[in-house]
């Protein structure tokens, strides 16, 4: 009896999560249908939610009106530019943090996580200003250095975590076999952190790629990224519905292939020491 109710459990969470899942899912695969549909039939009341004639004709004018390769070439250099780069600064902080810290060291990860809470928009002045004085605007290295900036917290903290449940004996024994601070962290701490360092690599590359605000408030063109690319084909003649559809396809099309084709690594780094 006890057995037959675990499996109905079993098959009960099973209903939820893959409903949990569709319904998740459902706004991504509403977005691909539509991307196929002519403009008349993307508004269409009632909607229909197949096509009645797939088109790609969206697709052919969303690359006439922009260059699609330029946009997604920008997302791919500001996305992992910006997380190879939080990275190298994250690493030595984080070590610090976690094998050498000071009674500030809980006061500093809070302070760093408080900055994430604060809407962007509140700094949205100063930064526009520090940008444009140091003609950074509309520039892919000064979306680097942005990116870096807001997604460093998230990198510190995450590794952090990951190093605490390194041994610190192992490090000790590198020590007194003569391995110099660079040699410790470079050959012995980042080799065992390694799924941890790659699910935060991860992580932050989707958070970089997928920033809007960013993007879009301090690029006109040139440094335009895949969130700019979309946001064009919102405009005062209308929203054109299809072509929307089909430039949002494009722009989540890359990120979804990485998300699927790592989400073991991605689950195996975000669970990294939590089971003894």
């Amino acid at each position: 009896m006890a057995r037959t109710a675990s499996v109905q459990t079993k098959i009960g969470f099973t209903i939820l999560a893959w409903a949990v899942a569709l319904l998740l899912f459902s706004p991504i695969l509403w977005t691909i249908v539509t991307a196929f549909k002519s403009e008349a039939e993307a508004i269409a009341a009632p909607p229909t939610f197949l096509p009645e004639t797939f088109t790609l004709d969206n697709f052919a004018a969303v690359q006439d009106r922009s260059d699609y390769l330029k946009h997604a070439w920008n997302s791919i250099v500001v996305s992992v530019g910006s997380t190879l780069l939080g990275l190298v600064i994250a690493i030595p902080a984080a070590w610090s943090m976690a094998f050498a810290p000071t009674k500030r060291t809980k006061d500093i990860l809070m302070w760093m996580l408080s900055t994430k809470m604060m809407p962007a928009v509140g700094v949205l002045i100063p930064i526009y200003l520090i940008f444009r004085d140091l003609r950074l605007l509309d520039t892919v290295h000064g979306l680097t250095i942005i990116m870096t900036l807001i997604n460093l917290p998230i990198i510190i903290w995450m590794l952090y975590t990951y190093f605490k449940e390194i041994p610190v004996d192992i490090l000790e024994a590198a020590r007194m076999d003569g391995a110099e601070l660079w040699n410790e962290i470079v050959h012995v701490l980042v080799p065992m952190a390694v799924p941890g360092i790659a699910s935060t690599l991860l992580l932050n590359v989707i958070l970089a790629w997928n920033e809007a605000f960013w993007t879009i408030t301090l690029t006109s063109g040139r440094a335009g990224t895949l969130t700019a690319f979309i946001s064009s084909f919102s405009s005062p003649q209308g929203l054109f519905l299809a072509k929307l559809s089909a430039a949002s396809l494009l722009a989540i099309a890359p990120i979804l292939l990485l998300g699927w084709f790592s989400q073991k690594q991605l689950v195996r780094g975000l669970t990294f020491g939590a089971v003894k």
